[in-house]
């Protein structure tokens, strides 16, 4: 089996795997860990970053971390989805493209070891295809996790969203500031929807750290992605420019996102008709056709057989 390995197209898949994972080493990884390692012995050897210090996925994030360390507009766009992920490390979108090299060669590896091991054999232009489609497929899997990690954390900021605007009202309208009704909010939604908690405890710290808050709230809304929380964001702006009531300004708001939610809900009552002929057409109108027919048939039966003539 050895032999076959050896001879099989296989190892040249293997080997070319390999060459890539080398190629994806940017030459300023290893640079820098020369430097980082002259810089410690020059310095009598101590170590130059505490183990709390260390980042987390360190390998990964080197992995993926390419150029001269200038943001690229293709780094930028993904900061912003692993943020609206939920990933706000500094190291996150490095975290990726490492995670994106990784799965882009241990497909490649594992279409390797299992080649041999296959009932029928895979030369040529089908190992070829096996190699590009499970290439394909690593490239792509990173993309499709976070994609759906984004709508998953989206789907839960839309379900709280419309019990923030209500108890954002309700602490305007007792004589609470719009600031310390984000703090008395995020500390009530904490159990019930902690994502958005998160979200309202960092637009506050941003305020505190001496951010306007009409930029703070416009981050909080790219960090959410719905529609709903830039609308929001903009009504604040230009009700702060025009000097209007926050609170009859947050009333307003509040009933058009109640009345939106009972639409969406409408909408989802309207549309369950239509989902439900599939499931109908494929499973619950065979078995009334069977249970309604098959006493009929084993009567045919009975009485074709001659059946009537035994008795």
């Amino acid at each position: 089996m050895f032999d076959t390995l050896l001879n099989s197209p296989s190892l040249m898949l293997l080997t070319a795997s390999a060459v890539s994972l080398l190629l994806l080493l940017p030459a300023t990884i290893i640079a820098s860990r020369f430097r980082n390692r002259i810089a410690g012995r020059l310095a009598g050897g101590a170590a130059t970053a505490t183990v709390s210090e260390k980042p987390r996925h360190g390998w990964l994030a080197e992995l993926g971390q390419t150029g001269d360390g200038a943001p690229s507009e293709e780094e930028t766009r993904l900061r912003s989805m692993m943020m609206r992920a939920g990933y706000f490390s500094r190291n996150a979108p490095y975290v990726f493209f490492g995670l994106r090299a990784v799965s882009l060669i241990v497909p490649q590896f594992l279409l390797f070891v299992s080649a041999p091991m296959l009932p029928f054999q895979l030369t040529g232009t089908t190992l070829l295809g096996a190699s590009i489609f499970a290439a394909a497929f690593g490239y792509m899997l990173p993309t499709m996790v976070l994609n759906r990690q984004i709508e998953q954390r989206e789907q839960q900021y839309r379900d709280g969203f419309p019990d923030m605007m209500d108890l954002l009202v309700a602490c305007v309208e007792a004589g609470l500031s719009l600031d310390g009704a984000i703090i008395r909010i995020a500390e009530e939604l904490q159990f019930r929807y902690p994502v958005l908690a998160r979200q309202l405890h960092m637009m506050s710290l941003e305020m505190r750290a001496g951010r306007d808050r009409n930029t703070a709230w416009s981050n909080f809304a790219d960090r959410l992605g719905l529609e709903e929380a830039r609308s929001l964001a903009t009504m604040l702006k230009q009700s702060e420019e025009l000097g209007t009531s926050i609170g009859e300004t947050l009333r307003v708001y509040g009933a058009d996102m109640r009345e939106k939610r009972m639409l969406r809900a409408e909408e989802k009552a309207l549309a369950l008709p239509a989902k439900l002929v599939l499931p109908l057409i494929l499973f619950v109108f065979p078995t009334l056709l069977v249970v309604l027919m098959m006493p009929a048939v084993v009567r045919m039966i009975w009485v074709f057989g001659g059946g009537e003539g035994n008795i």
